[in-house]
């Protein structure tokens, strides 16, 4: 059975740094694995210059990145990068959609309600794994079928570990 995972790499990223800590992706591709049996991980993500030890490295770990290009604006004197993935990672899931028995979706946002009713509907939803608690109330109905998990409270296992060298966490 192939179980496909759709990640929402900012929403999650966001979402475990907003509670003080870091995910450990490698980590987190090996909880995929083993708890849920995901054979193919798709991690949603900006392409930003500058940035490709990270991408290498995420690859490293196991993930098929799939790029977003980013618009850069600026916000009361601040550069702000958006990359926004929501259309890429629903048309990935829906362009892989025959080769996985079933998928989950990681993210909290609400703008993939429309998704993740239709893979319940066809029976090939596992789970959808939210950084917080504080995910969209579109979801909500969702968790009452059991099939929310909060990433936050795995953290003791999938928290970013310092080594102590200059207080740098290892890659």
């Amino acid at each position: 059975m192939n179980t496909y995972a759709f990640i929402d790499s900012q929403n999650l990223n966001l979402g475990v740094q907003s509670q003080g800590w870091k995910l450990d992706w490698r980590k987190f591709r090996q909880y995929l694995r083993n708890k849920y049996g995901v054979s193919k991980a798709y991690l949603f993500i900006g392409q930003v210059a500058g940035n490709e030890s990270l991408y290498a490295y995420l690859q490293e770990c196991g993930y098929i990145l799939i790029f977003k290009p980013t618009l850069y604006r600026k916000a009361e004197g601040n550069i702000i990068i958006k990359g926004n993935v929501d259309a890429e990672l629903v048309l990935h899931a829906m362009i892989q959609y025959k080769n996985y028995h079933r998928a989950l979706i990681v993210t909290g946002d609400g703008d993939f309600h429309c998704l993740i009713e239709y893979l319940e509907e066809k029976g090939k939803l596992l789970k959808i794994l939210a950084p917080s608690k504080h995910y969209s109330s579109l979801l909500r109905k969702f968790n009452q079928k059991h099939y929310i998990v909060r990433i936050d409270l795995l953290r003791s296992s999938l928290q970013q570990k310092k080594t102590g060298i200059r207080g740098r966490s290892k890659p």
